[in-house]
């Protein structure tokens, strides 16, 4: 049973999608039956997150998929970094110290492009800079890989999904090879992730969070996924979650986040999650597969 068929239903009914709905075995993905294997901000347990430096490490450990974060400078330049000031990952406060709070929006892209993005890591990756997404993803298309970006923090930057957007069709990443199977957009935002699919409807996308079951009938009409933290997650909310078909016409799917053992992996790939996303992509890969 899917969500199109049953649009009537009432909301007290889809609260109780989770009786309804057995766990479902883990889906199929790219012809396996194990969940796909996704490195968070690249393979940021072995190099500085969001770098190139982690997108080489992620294709060095055959990882086809990499997570990313994206941002905006004052100037309107789009740069791949996960928090919204440039402390904890960057140089920033000796190059430029008397510019707090050090907000990723109050510098241009020159300006972060002189920051080091590595040291804080390790030595070896000293002078790793912070990568537009440009940089970011004509690397990934050296390695042949595939990217799940995050829009980060979409209502300190207005319009920042038709600029992505834009920055992505002239990378060549909205034609259909990479639209039938390397591009996933995201935010924690519903809003943000509605404005995508309105503004380029072929684009899959993932709404992160774990929405109620009552709500997933009206997500469902924008978002392909629902990717939450493993934490929140059960057998039934997945369930749950896969009996409605998203805008595509495909059953929802679920990559959980962020795990890093291989005993969390096991029992979430239990759920029948779709996706695993990990700072350790090979100890992932290693216990569930994928």
């Amino acid at each position: 049973m899917h969500a199109r068929a049953v649009a009537a239903s009432t909301t007290a009914l889809l609260g109780t999608a989770a009786l309804l709905f057995p766990a479902a075995p883990a889906r199929a993905a790219e012809g396996s039956t194990s969940p796909l294997v996704i490195a968070h901000r690249g393979a940021s347990a072995y190099a500085p997150e969001n770098t190139l430096a982690a997108v080489d490490r992620a294709a060095e450990l055959g990882i086809r998929w990499v997570e990313n974060d994206v941002q905006r400078t004052r100037d309107g330049e789009l740069v791949v970094l996960h928090d919204d000031n440039l402390r904890r990952t960057t140089d920033v406060e000796e190059v430029f110290p008397g510019r707090s709070p050090w907000k990723v929006k109050d510098f241009t892209a020159a300006e972060i492009a002189r920051l080091d993005a590595g040291s804080w890591f390790g030595p070896a990756y000293a002078g790793a800079r912070v990568p537009t997404l440009e940089q970011f993803v004509h690397r990934l298309e050296r390695h042949h890989q595939k990217l799940l970006l995050e829009i980060k923090n979409p209502e300190l930057y207005p319009g920042i999904e038709r600029q992505t957007l834009k920055v992505l069709s002239n990378e060549g990443w909205l034609d259909r090879s990479h639209l039938a199977g390397r591009l996933i957009v995201q935010s924690f935002s519903a809003d943000s992730v509605r404005t995508v699919h309105e503004l380029k409807p072929g684009v899959k996308t993932g709404l992160l969070g774990t929405p109620p079951v009552a709500d997933l009938l009206d997500v469902a009409e924008f978002a392909d996924q629902i990717n939450p933290s493993h934490s929140s997650l059960s057998p039934a909310y997945v369930s749950s979650v896969r009996a409605f078909d998203g805008p595509h016409g495909s059953r929802l799917e679920v990559f959980a986040w962020t795990v890093d053992d291989a005993r969390t992996a096991r029992r979430i790939a239990g759920y029948g999650v779709d996706g695993i996303i990990t700072n350790r992509p090979d100890v992932v890969r290693r216990a569930v597969g994928g």
